[in-house]
């Protein structure tokens, strides 16, 4: 279905970050960095609609919006770059409205914030996957929440003033018992050898003073299946968190049959 040519404001947030405008509808961002250019991206591709009123003296939005005119034969206009660094740290959160996720094929889904509750019931150990403006993977002690905390504590030397990451479900449990009935397991997570984390969890579960673990310098976010999401996506500083929950398989399925084949 055609729909009206409108300005947009997106946060690229994966693989790199960006702040741009666009006449592209999400979907069509979506493939436009996937597969549509002649330079495109073969690989996931995170990005969030901004407010298109949203204004930072850091960016240069108005001049980009001025600049946004649709092509001659009428297409409208892919991309205006606004910033390409740091992005994320002077971002309002509030303003931010939608978060999409797409596959290497294009397909994209939307999701919608949630407000975040702690299960009642203490979390063990979980893994996060860094996505902007660091990608690294560390298995922590802290709920989804306070893990946001830690990265944005202005004394943390290997934090920011703002963050994007996500939770991966894996029962370390489960992983822990297979592994040792075969040392040859295939990685839990592609690119992280088993052994880096059963030695993870088992400093962790032993040296009381640690609350954190790095795992890899690489999130590894482009081979994570997006199955592997667990609670879904978090956007923290050291005052908010905003979250994004990840949908059921089976809600993926009712709104993208494609995409829910990509899972």
């Amino acid at each position: 279905m055609n729909r009206e040519i409108e300005n947009h404001v997106y946060a690229i947030l994966h693989p790199n970050s960006a702040l741009i405008a666009s006449q592209y509808w999400p979907e069509q961002l979506s493939t436009h960095y996937t597969s549509g250019p002649t330079r495109h991206y073969e690989g996931k591709v995170i990005f969030a609609e901004v407010d298109p009123e949203f204004r930072h003296p850091y960016f240069n939005i108005e001049e980009a919006m001025a600049e946004l005119e649709p092509h001659e034969d009428g297409r409208p206009k892919a991309t205006k770059f606004i910033s390409s660094y740091r992005v994320l740290e002077h971002l309002d959160f509030a303003a931010v409205k939608k978060l999409y996720l797409s596959t290497p094929e294009g397909y994209c889904i939307g999701l919608d914030e949630a407000p975040y509750v702690p299960d009642k019931k203490p979390e063990s150990l979980r893994i996060y996957a860094e996505i902007d403006p660091m990608q690294m993977l560390v298995l922590s002690t802290y709920n989804f929440a306070e893990f946001g905390k830690f990265l944005t504590d202005p004394l943390n030397p290997v934090g920011a003033p703002k963050f994007l990451y996500a939770d991966l479900n894996l029962d370390l449990e489960d992983f822990l018992l297979r592994l040792e009935e075969n040392p040859f397991l295939p990685p839990p997570i592609p690119g992280l050898h088993p052994a880096i984390l059963r030695d993870a969890i088992n400093e962790l579960r032993t040296v009381s003073y640690k609350e954190n673990k790095g795992l890899s310098l690489n999130s590894y976010l482009d081979s994570i299946p997006y199955k592997l999401i667990g609670k879904g996506f978090m956007f923290a500083s050291a005052e908010v968190v905003k979250y994004f929950p990840m949908p059921s398989a089976r809600d993926i399925e009712k709104r993208s049959l494609k995409f829910a084949r990509s899972l």
